[in-house]
């Protein structure tokens, strides 16, 4: 087959929508399609997906953007799948039908049962093996609560009748139409049952979660063929696999240590590429597995901010202080400074490195001359402070300096707060070509297993360069500017024995 004439399919299964993303040779998007899926929320904290619609979501996608586009299956040269972590489905093997609705990695249902392992000291015993934090976010204590609650399910489960999957295992087993159960590296390492030293299922965590053995998928390389899916009557290779913020981090070519990329969306994802050494963190950061420039494991820092485009959005939404998120650059840039105002966006408690869930939100240093404009030029800078905060963290633990900070998402395109971020952080920031750069991740791990793209820099040559935000703030300003930022945000913690942020460097 002709490259020219060939595509890379790329499937990306999110937490609201799934989407499919046709990619050609020179690593451009040619068409994508998009279909939302229903939320389930039974109960006040539980989150919920059905399967089904999961699938059928993906299938639609998968139909449209070849119909839209006019390519018919045998033009794609291989697909890449890449999702939403942690969300845990479980199915009956024989009869391929789920035996309870996916529970979304958002549900909070199991957080008593972590508790009481949290009660019983099991905490460091599962950040040593896994790299996590205990807490419900992750799939062992949802498989537990399937197989504990659903009528019959724990013993069909150790009759070997039951599979559990992450949403790629469960894309990869409709795709193959049952003939592959499978996940890859960095999703089982989101499980919390996969010990990340060793990178094998763990007996000790499978004890302690109550989980047959039988129901888990084989671990394959992020970047192997996988296995044949039927299309339109065709078979094409599936040969890439991650979920959605290791896509992200190989996609924007993080390969170094030290090098990281921001996703900004409603929050923030940050991941830190550590190299070929795991790096437990001391204040509340994940480890877990990421990918190198030749798709070989490596590990990486993670962290999150809760307020990112959601700070804008409230901006929008509650105060009217913008009628459209774009707005806020114009109206951030009408003044010079924030004049001493700034806004924490702990609206939803503080996350690494302070850790206080009790925080609230607060906006300090008004005066008589503040004006909208301020308070929207606080917004956006909140969400610079609060990366910077989880940055500094995560060179604190990994003991490296940032070299660069890739981004994508849809904040990328506000001029103010990328400019910002790159003078509080002191490095480069790089814009994605690709706004879906999940995706672009996972069409760059099946290219380079099918022999369409033969290396990441073959890649990076088709692209050509990125836009780039250079540092230009006084070294002096800065201080104060942040010294401003510790303080108000010292004004919201509840407890002094949170976490303190760092010097700024």
């Amino acid at each position: 087959m002709n490259k020219s004439d060939s595509y890379i399919l790329a499937l990306d299964q999110g937490t609201t929508s799934s989407r499919a993303i046709l990619f050609n040779d020179k690593a451009q998007v040619i068409g994508q399609a998009q279909h939302e899926f229903e939320q389930i929320f039974p109960k006040s904290g539980w989150v919920e997906h059905d399967p089904m619609e999961i699938w059928s979501s993906q299938r639609s996608a998968l139909t449209d953007v070849l119909e839209r586009n006019s390519v018919s299956p045998e033009k794609v040269h291989a697909i890449g799948i890449t999702n939403q972590r942690e969300t845990t489905i479980i199915w009956d093997k024989k009869t391929g039908q789920p035996v309870y609705n996916a529970i979304v990695w958002q549900c909070r249902r199991t957080m008593s049962l972590c508790q009481k392992l949290v009660d019983e000291g099991k905490r460091q015993l599962i950040q040593d093996k896994t790299g996590l934090v205990l807490d419900p976010y992750f799939s062992a204590s949802k498989i537990k609560w399937i197989l504990d609650h659903v009528d019959g399910a724990r013993k069909k489960a150790e009759a070997g009748e039951l599979l559990f999957g992450t949403v790629d295992s469960w894309i990869t087993w409709k795709l193959t139409r049952g003939n592959i159960h499978i996940t890859d590296p960095t999703n089982a390492s989101r499980t919390m049952l996969y010990n990340i030293h060793t990178k094998m299922w763990d007996d000790e965590l499978l004890d302690l979660f109550n989980v047959p053995r039988s129901m888990l998928p084989e671990v394959r390389p992020s970047s192997s063929y996988i296995g044949l899916a039927q299309v339109g009557g065709k078979e094409i290779p599936i040969c890439g696999i991650a979920g959605d913020q290791q896509a992200s981090l190989f996609g924007q070519q993080c390969f170094k240590p030290g090098s990281a990329k921001n996703t900004y969306g409603t929050g923030c994802f940050l991941l830190m590429n550590t190299g070929t050494t795991p790096v437990q963190s001391s204040h509340g950061l994940l480890t877990t597995l990421a990918l190198g420039s030749q798709c070989e494991l490596n590990y990486a820092l993670e962290g999150s901010v809760f307020m990112g485009g959601a700070t804008i959005q409230w901006l929008r939404d509650e105060l009217g202080f913008v009628r459209d998120e774009h707005d806020s650059a114009y109206f951030a840039q009408k003044v010079d400074s924030n004049e001493g105002v700034y806004l924490v966006p702990a609206f939803t408690g503080l996350g690494a490195p302070y850790w206080d869930p009790q925080a609230k939100g607060a906006l300090s240093g008004l005066t008589r001359g503040t004006n909208r404009n301020h308070i929207i030029r606080a917004a956006l800078e909140a969400i610079a402070y609060q990366s910077l905060d989880v940055l500094k963290a995560m060179q604190k633990d990994a003991q490296l300096n940032l070299q660069q900070l890739h981004v994508d998402g849809g904040a990328i395109k506000n001029n103010f707060l990328m400019q910002f971020q790159a003078d509080m952080i002191d490095v480069d920031v790089i814009l994605s070509h690709q706004a879906e750069s999940s995706a672009f991740g996972a069409a760059c791990l099946a290219g380079l297993a099918s022999d369409f793209w033969h290396t990441m820099e073959e890649i990076h040559n088709k692209i050509g360069a990125k836009k780039t935000f250079k540092p230009q703030i006084d070294q002096g300003l800065k201080q104060q500017y942040y010294q401003g930022w510790q303080k108000a945000v010292q004004a919201t913690l509840t407890s002094v024995t949170h976490h303190q942020p760092y010097p700024i460097l």
